[in-house]
This record gives C-alpha cells, sequence and structure tokens, in this order.
C-alpha cells in the first residue's frame, strides 16, 4: 500500500501503529498488539479495544476528525459546520434553516467541499510520489504543449546529428518550429536546472555552442525552457 494511502487509513481507523503498538490519534491511550483486553466484561484484541476506545471516548473516527480545529482540517469555519451537519445525515432543508441560508448554498458548499477532496487526493498523490523520490521528467515550462512536442527518439536524433557538427557547435539553427524545440531542448540539457545561472554565465555556455547566443537565449526563455527572475539577474533551466 502506498504512503499516501496508509495516511489516509489512519485517518480513518483514528489509530496509528508504531512498532507493536496501537496508539489513539486524538490521546494518549495505547493498546499493545497480541495482548488481550478486557471491555465491557468481554476479552478483545488491541485492534478491537482500539476501535472500542474509539467509539466510547471520541464518538468514533468521523467524530474525532470533526472535532480538530478548521485549520488542521484544512477548511472554514461554515464548511466544518456543515460537515458535521452531513455527518448527522441530514437533508439539505434541514441544514439550510439550521445555518439560516438557503438550500442551493448548502448545495453548492457540498460541491466546493467534492471539489476539496479531489483536490486533496492530488495533493496527497503528489506528496506520496515526492516522498518516493519521483523525479521531474517533464518539459513544465511549455506555454502550450501541442503536436511540435511529440517528438520520438528517432527525429531527435536526426535533428540533432543534422544541425550540429562533430565539435558540439550549432552550424545553423531551423526555422521549423518542431526542429526548433529539438534544438532547444538538446541545448537547454546543457544546463543543470537544479543551479541558477547569471545572464554572464548562460551566455558564456551558450557561446560554446552558438555564435547567435543572444537570439538562442531569448529562444529560451520564449518556448518555455528558461525562466529568469525580472531584473534578470538569475535564470534556470525549467524541467
Amino acid at each position: 500500500m502506498e504512503k499516501g494511502q496508509l495516511k489516509l487509513q489512519m485517518y480513518e481507523n483514528g489509530w496509528k501503529k508504531e512498532k507493536e503498538t496501537l496508539c489513539c490519534l486524538y490521546c494518549e491511550q495505547k493498546f499493545t498488539l497480541g495482548e488481550i483486553y478486557s471491555m465491557d466484561e468481554k476479552l478483545v484484541t488491541a485492534e478491537k479495544a482500539i476501535q472500542n476506545h474509539l467509539e466510547k471516548e471520541h464518538a468514533g473516527a468521523l467524530a474525532a476528525l470533526l472535532s480538530q480545529s478548521k485549520e488542521q482540517l484544512g477548511i472554514t469555519q461554515t464548511q466544518k459546520e456543515i460537515l458535521i451537519l452531513f455527518a448527522q445525515k441530514l437533508s439539505d432543508t434541514v441544514i439550510a434553516q439550521r445555518l439560516e441560508i438557503s438550500t442551493s448554498a448548502v448545495r453548492n458548499q457540498r460541491f466546493k467541499l467534492k471539489e476539496k477532496e479531489r483536490q486533496a487526493y492530488q495533493f496527497l498523490g503528489a506528496m506520496s510520489l515526492l516522498d518516493e523520490g519521483e523525479e521531474w521528467q517533464m518539459h513544465s515550462g511549455a506555454k502550450m504543449i501541442d503536436e511540435r512536442y511529440q517528438i520520438s527518439k528517432e527525429e531527435r536524433e536526426h535533428v540533432i546529428a543534422t544541425y550540429f557538427d562533430n565539435q558540439g557547435r550549432i552550424k545553423q539553427f531551423p526555422s521549423k518550429e518542431k526542429r526548433k524545440i529539438i534544438m532547444l531542448s538538446k541545448i537547454s540539457d546543457c544546463f543543470d536546472f537544479k543551479k541558477n545561472y547569471s545572464e554572464r554565465a548562460v551566455n558564456e555556455l551558450l557561446q560554446t555552442m552558438v555564435e547567435d547566443y543572444v537570439t538562442i537565449r531569448r529562444y529560451l526563455i520564449e518556448y518555455g525552457f528558461f525562466k529568469r527572475t525580472k531584473d534578470g539577474s538569475s535564470y534556470w533551466r525549467q524541467g
């Protein structure tokens, strides 16, 4: 199971596992795996014991979550109030009357919460991939990804062989858009995207490849392969 799914399951359960111990997320109560506990004149496992504890002391995992502050939940006070009412399985009409708002406003809040859920899953996915060390492999700076960026390995190799000489200098810069993008991609590969460069450093590296380095530097910005600060003091390659 992925780390993001494990974290989600932890909050759905209301407890976390630390080595051989099940720990309540909302108090100091702990239960040791493998031990038997007496609850309400019954003998239960640690898993059952912590479930009983959550129901008895915190009214269940959902109620425990909704008892947290709006800051911890990442929602507004109104959204928290509506979530609590949703959890009580009340109709939109009843909720609207209690909050003194229209039923359409309740439906709108329901939609916003669903949208927030969708965003949360995407954010959780991004964080899971980040934790797993997933590398950034996309040209993120392109203003519009279209057929010009659909480049095969063979196309790339052919264009590079055509326009670069044996010393790694550009013989002629192409005018066709797709070829231009291939060339700019190849040029940008000479820069470390984890580093920032001064304009002088960019110029010096470009001059080793092409005479008209000023135009190429402008193209790198225009096509989204590079970004720079507003004052032009720092340049960096996009992923």
